[in-house]
């Protein structure tokens, strides 16, 4: 019987690093994920940027829960990057991430080239139209087409059963979502939750970045956000005295500069002035050179804040 798996292997784009299969090529890749699931195995996938911490590691905790095999990407996408962002300055420690996967129980890792992603001549991109338009968007132009596409072209060379993304990147879970359904691709998008510091941060590879003493101001983000959380509880849920709160916490540290400060609606991310539903609030600052965001769910009708 044909075994496209053993096929990849002898090609040598597919690498059994003590039990993690590192596969470097597309054609294999889909071939490996599409031989797991024609022997009635369900797949769940993690698709990151590498430099792997606590927050991707409780997605594959997730993904192992509710699949049999997992699949994890590692890939540097230069197409989210605006700017003066920090593609060249990204970390790329892929020896200690796969160490991470074979902790982790990982099955396959997808390791492909920029050229591999984007070869010469590519000339088409996914835009979600409206959802991009609010939060982040007009601060990072062409970052969630550039998240859309590469996230298309992952569905499409590792055909799925589920990928799993935080909550952390609220947007961005939204956005796939809706690419998504749009586009009838046939796999189960899981939110999962944030992961917290224990000063309340959450957990992101950018956070490498701040000093000791950027990071005490930085925790400030997350406090605000949870002390508005219990203004809701005390019953205030007008949205321009929530936002008020949350941008007199931020102003007592002088080097946190706020990009914004939003309630939105938690489905379809429609900036809000009365929470009377499932929302978001959500903020953005910067720190030093360090831009971070987060975002905490409120919804009055469950006693969810």
């Amino acid at each position: 019987m044909y075994n496209p798996a053993s096929e990849a292997t002898r090609a040598g784009n597919f690498h059994d690093r003590e039990h993690v299969q590192v596969i470097t090529d597309i054609q294999p890749c889909r071939e490996a994920v599409t031989a797991l699931r024609r022997e009635g195995l369900s797949v769940g996938l993690v698709p990151t940027m590498g430099a792997l911490h606590e927050g991707h590691l409780s997605l594959i905790r997730a993904a192992k829960a509710r699949c049999d095999r997992v699949a994890l990407t590692i890939f540097v996408n230069p197409a989210q990057f605006g700017a003066g962002e920090d593609l060249g300055a990204y970390p790329r420690p892929l020896e200690a991430d796969l160490t991470a996967c074979r902790s982790a129980g990982v099955d396959l890792v997808f390791t492909p080239s920029t050229e591999a992603m984007y070869p010469h001549g590519a000339a088409t991109s996914v835009h979600v139209d409206g959802l991009t338009d609010v939060l982040c968007g007009p601060f990072r132009p062409g970052h969630f087409d550039g998240v859309a596409t590469v996230v298309s072209k992952l569905f499409h060379i590792l055909p799925a059963d589920a990928a799993f993304f935080g909550e952390k990147d609220y947007q961005q879970l939204i956005v796939i979502k809706r690419m998504v359904a749009d586009l009838k691709i046939p796999i189960e998008i899981v939110g999962c939750p944030t992961v917290r510091a224990a000063d309340g941060m959450a957990i992101s590879t950018r956070n490498a970045y701040l000093s000791a003493d950027d990071r005490k101001q930085a925790a400030r983000l997350s406090h605000a956000l949870f002390a508005a959380v219990e203004q809701i509880a005390r019953g205030e849920h007008e949205v321009a005295s929530i936002v008020a709160t949350i941008r007199e916490q931020l102003a007592g540290a002088a080097s946190l500069q706020i990009e914004y400060v939003d309630v939105v609606d938690e489905a379809t991310l429609e900036i809000l002035t009365t929470i009377d539903r499932p929302a978001r609030i959500c903020a953005a600052v910067r720190i030093a050179s360090c831009r971070l965001i987060d975002n905490v769910g409120v919804d009055v009708s469950s006693g969810r804040g």
